[in-house]
């Protein structure tokens, strides 16, 4: 088991999450992408954001999906 793994079972049993419904593999892939694509700091603000809209009843690959096409298409500004 890893310290990740150890740390999720964790944080689940701290907030009553069933880690069942914990997809870490979705969100790191997500973070990544948005670090890389938009800026660092938006990666853990977008992690907030998708929980947000898994608590309000989006299904979270559907919103990674979504929210990883929106960092393809996104354009940084200009320098």
């Amino acid at each position: 088991m890893t310290t990740l793994d150890r740390w999720t079972e964790a944080a689940c049993a701290e907030l009553g999450v069933d880690p069942a419904e914990v997809s870490a593999r979705t969100v790191l892939d997500l973070a990544r992408d948005v670090a890389h694509r938009v800026e660092r700091p938006a990666a853990p603000l977008t992690a907030f954001i998708i929980g947000l809209a898994v608590g309000h009843g989006q299904p979270l690959e559907e919103a990674a999906r979504r929210l990883t096409d929106l960092t393809a298409r996104w354009e940084a500004p200009e320098s």
